[in-house]
This record gives C-alpha cells, structure tokens and sequence, in this order.
C-alpha cells in the first residue's frame, strides 16, 4: 500500500499547482472540520468532466459524519449555507455509486460530487443555493465544465436487475433529482441541461420512473423497442395519495429497489404493520396500503444478494444472468462468472448463492500485488468485497494488515 500511496502524491504533485487552490476570484469560504480522513488513501482523478449534485437525505448532524467517514463527497453544504471539503477535489471520492453517463461507467472517475444536506422532495434553503451556485461556478472554472454537465445524481444513478425489472435500468435513485428541474437550475446560474438520457436512448438503460423522467427531461423518454420493458398492470389515474398502493402502482413503483428493504414500512388497510423483508409476496399488496420509505434508504450502499434470500437467482439476475459482469459465489466458496455456466445452472444454484451485479474480479492478493494494484483506491470502497474464509467483507471494514495471500476482491465495474 505504501508505494501505491507514492505513486498517487507523485501524480497529485505533477498536477499542477493551479489545481490546489481555487481561482484568484473565489470568494467562497470552505470549511475543513469535517475533512475525510479516507483522502490519504484516494487516488487522484485522470479527468473530470462532470459536476454531480446530491441531496444527503438525511440532516447536516448526520451526514456530515457520514460522508467524511466514507469519503463520500469532495464537498457538503449544510443546512445554513457553509460548505466544507470532505476528499480534495483533485481526488476520486466514491459518491455516485452504480452510475453511468454517456455510456461511461464508474462516474466516480471522472466528476466532483457535491452533497447538499437535505431531501430530494423537499425545498433548499436560499444560503443552500447561493453557496452552491458560487461553489459549482468555481469548479465548472477550474475544470471548464459547461453547464449541461452539471448534472443531479438522478441522471447518473441507475439499479441491478429485479424482479421488478430484468435488465439494468434507471429509477433506482431520486437522490438530487430536484437538481434537473430548470427552475433550480436557474437559481444556480446553470443556463444549460441534457435533452434526453443518452443511456436510454442508446439501449444500455431501461427507463424504469416515467415521473424522474419528466423532473429530469420534461417528459418519460421514448426508450428503443428492444430496451423497453413489459408493462407489469394496466395504468390507472394517478391515485391522492403517490405513496399508496393502488391499481396500477405497486411496491416498486413507490419504493424502488427499497421494496424489500427492513426500513420500507407497509401499512395495511386493517391496520397489520410489516417491515419490507417480511413480505412473501409483492403482488399481493391490497390496494390502500401505504408505504413508508426511510430517505436514507435512497442512499444506501449496494450490497450482494443472496439465493434463498433475496428470491431466486432468475428473479435476482434478469437478463444479465450469464454476462461476464455477473460474478457467482457458491456456498462451498467457489466463484464463477456468469459467463463461465448456463442459462440452465442459474436455475440449479443452491440456497445461500451470493450475486454481485455488475463487478469486476481481481486477484489473488499477494505482498507484490496488493489491492490497489486491481482497482486502485476502490479497495476501500464499502461495496467492493473480499472473499475471506468465505465471507464477502466490505472494503471498508477489511484490515489491509491482515488481507489473506491468495484472497479474492470484486469491484463495481
């Protein structure tokens, strides 16, 4: 880890000194008490052509913390307007989780990623926006980023396959989707926006929330025949209340991929409570039950799932059950790629199968080959995994010291 650490302050250092201060007319005060300490260990940034801009779903007491304990932003502004720098902006901080723009993958690579400290749904504050209009028209200075690549992390964040819907799609996030209506983008002297979902249009999305669609385009986009998705029920007229299941909108259409997450509450007509991993049946919702999303399950971390317990492998996987990015790991800990079985060994998997959606595999970990030498700072990152005495341990819950020779690593691709 030491010589990796070297390279990177020797790539930070050859930059430019232009790049570690904001321009002679900045006037923006930026605060440094909540500075992550995961900047030691980020690599530096090889290009940076988007600004992506999130909402914490949740209050500045918590997010602040959060987000410089995972080194999830370069900056956050709170609630009254201050705005601290949590990774240097000259670095890769691990914001936009499963993203995509353009057809590029990993957005993390090449974009800054500020969080505003509150919910997508609900009003900024006028010290929020002022603050954040002057700190995006620095880093658009700094980077020569126009403004139609100022983009909400609604435009980039997109979901794994489910039962809901069998290829990789867009409507997992709403985080910041407030961020792609002109109104607000007027407000932050942004006189530009993207037209249309350039991953829709192309066919590597599935456009899977006709109403973050309209937020963010004006209207649903017209996805190509062969990328669209079947129609699950008849639509209806739009019920009172949004968050009510009724005819036409069901689980997934409220809660997306929370549906059957233990913070996703359902109340039934009668009363009866249950959390979303009690729930046998989705299908089976009585018209009038409301759900309860918890915000910050909007922002979570992605995880694997497991056969058995998240549903079957068919349901988990969709139509990227047998794609080279889809990696299998057996109960016994052996480990294929969707690309080495078939169609009909997907069905066989046993009980206890875990799936990563979406991943690369590196390894084996040596002392001449550490982890970084596979996927650079993401081996820290909370939704890579090591495959150690076959447990799957988040990136950042691994002790580098104590990484196995010989252990196995998947990353987000």
């Amino acid at each position: 880890m030491r010589d990796w650490r070297r390279v990177c302050a020797g790539v930070l250092a050859a930059a430019g000194v232009w790049l570690a201060a904001l321009p002679a007319h900045a006037v923006l005060t930026l605060n440094n008490s909540f500075r992550s300490p995961r900047n030691k260990e980020r690599e530096a940034r090889r290009s940076t052509t988007l600004i992506i801009l999130h909402t914490t779903e949740a209050p500045s007491r918590s997010a602040l913390r959060k987000v410089s304990d995972l080194g999830e932003c370069h900056f956050c502004i709170d609630e009254a307007g201050r705005a601290y720098r949590i990774i240097d902006h000259r670095r890769v901080a691990f914001h936009s989780g499963r993203s995509m723009w353009n057809g590029k993958a990993n957005v993390d690579d090449f974009s800054i990623g500020i969080e505003v400290c509150g919910y997508h749904n609900k009003p900024l504050s006028a010290a929020q926006i002022q603050t954040l209009s002057e700190l995006i028209g620095e880093m658009k200075a700094v980077y020569k980023i126009p403004d139609q690549n100022v983009l909400a992390h609604s435009h980039v964040a997109y979901g794994a396959p489910n039962k809901w819907q069998a290829r990789s799609h867009r409507g997992r996030k709403r985080c910041g989707m407030q961020f792609g209506t002109t109104a607000l983008r007027t407000r932050l002297n942004l006189k530009a926006k993207p037209p249309f979902d350039p991953d829709v249009r192309a066919g590597r999305l599935v456009a899977a929330d006709a109403e973050l669609a309209r937020t963010l385009y004006g209207s649903a986009p017209a996805a190509p025949a062969r990328a669209a998705a079947p129609a699950r029920t008849a639509p209806a007229a739009p019920a009172a209340d949004a968050n009510v299941i009724a005819v036409g909108r069901g689980a997934w259409d409220i809660a997306r991929d929370a549906y059957d997450d233990p913070t996703t509450l359902y109340l039934f007509p009668d009363g009866t409570r249950k959390r979303g991993d009690q729930i046998l049946n989705f299908k089976l919702l009585p018209p009038g039950t409301r759900v309860t999303v918890n915000a910050a399950a909007d922002n979570r971390t992605e995880t694997y799932q497991t056969v058995g317990v998240n549903g079957r492998a068919q349901d988990i996987t969709g139509k990227e059950s047998l794609l080279v990015s889809t990696i299998y790991v057996y109960p016994d800990g052996r480990v294929v790629r969707g690309s080495q079985i078939k169609a009909e060994d997907v069905l066989k998997l046993p009980y206890g199968t875990r799936i990563l959606l979406g991943y690369s595999m590196g390894g084996p970990v040596t002392a001449g080959k550490p982890a970084s030498s596979f996927c650079g700072g993401r081996w820290r990152a909370a939704d890579t995994f090591f495959l150690i005495s076959n447990v799957l341990v988040p990136g950042n819950k691994v002790d580098d010291a104590k990484i196995p020779a010989g252990t196995l690593l998947f990353y987000k691709n």
